[in-house]
């Protein structure tokens, strides 16, 4: 099963329209995964017509109008590997102990928020995952999203995509 990570979209106050190699990639993944800040509800009904399936959450910058389609918690099995989706996580520091206790059954945990792609694991084995953010890197060096593969309960394949810079060749944003 193949998956798209991704967050913090922020069309269009960050970006006119989303990255075309994004947008390839979600169409080809069997579930997409976002972790909220949509921004706009045309972003999530283009995800939604684009994505085979899809396991969404809103963020802190997502009105009524999301948060009245979507959980703040979004949890899924998927070919045996518990999943569960929030936006924000708190500070940096202690996040896997934090994530750990709030989150004891799951095997992988995908947030955003921060815009700073981050991959650890927890001392119990929680997975802990932030795909960036497509069209607004902050102080990272790329905007980026993920993808991964799942089969037999078990993630492999994690790979951190960096997107064109806006304006580049390659770029649609």
């Amino acid at each position: 099963m193949r998956l798209l990570l991704t967050s913090d979209t922020h069309v269009p106050k960050r970006a006119r329209r989303l990255p075309g190699e994004l947008l390839e990639s979600v169409r080809r993944a069997d579930v997409v995964i976002h972790a909220g800040d949509w921004v706009d509800v045309a972003t999530l009904d283009l995800f939604e017509s684009c994505s085979a399936r899809l396991v969404a959450v809103y963020g802190n910058n997502d009105g009524p109008e999301l948060r009245a389609r979507l959980p703040e918690v979004a949890l899924a099995e998927l070919g045996g590997l518990r999943i569960g989706v929030v936006h924000e996580t708190g500070s940096a520091q202690g996040r896997e102990r934090r994530c750990a206790e709030r989150f004891p059954d799951l095997d992988v945990l995908v947030f955003g928020h921060s815009h700073i792609p981050w991959d650890t694991t927890a001392p119990a084995g929680l997975r802990l995952l932030n795909p960036g953010s497509p069209t607004d890197r902050r102080r990272q060096p790329h905007c980026t999203y993920m993808t991964a593969r799942v089969s037999g309960g078990r993630l492999s394949e994690v790979e951190l995509h960096r997107l064109p810079r806006p304006g580049a060749a390659g770029s649609t944003t």
